[in-house]
């Protein structure tokens, strides 16, 4: 399935996200309360990563949208799913998070979160994101 085909069927994308991680899974509830199309969001550590082309590492430090025919990590996984939603605001949110200047901002922005969400609401100590020393 390509991401052009998100909003026909969304069954075959697969959003791969920290489920150990109250925030991300919060961020997650949230989207499939307010995105009318959301693919199946699936904790990586529920996932057979190695099927996805995905290590362990990989998973935990960002949200992942797979396709048939991409990987989309980190922020632009949040852009490729806003850029299929039926309403113009949510598909224009999503072109600016993938067009620069606005991408790197977006890039370093989801960064941040990424890095600190153990310390956002919903955050726990389990949510932070180990790095290989």
């Amino acid at each position: 399935m390509t991401i052009s085909s998100l909003s026909k069927t969304t069954k075959e994308a697969l959003l791969v996200f920290d489920g150990d991680c109250g925030f991300c899974t919060t961020a997650v509830r949230w989207l499939e309360r307010n995105l009318p199309v959301m693919p199946v969001a699936k904790p990586y550590q529920w996932t057979d990563l190695d099927a996805l082309g995905l290590t362990t590492a990989e998973a935990s430090a960002r949200v992942w949208l797979i396709t048939d025919s991409h990987q989309y990590g980190g922020h632009l996984a949040v852009s490729a799913l806003l850029r299929h939603q039926p309403s113009l605001l949510w598909r224009f949110a999503g072109w600016m998070l993938a067009t620069p200047p606005f991408s790197l901002a977006a890039a370093a922005g989801y960064s941040l979160i990424a890095r600190y969400r153990h310390l956002l609401p919903g955050g726990t100590p389990a949510c932070a994101v180990r790095t290989a020393k």
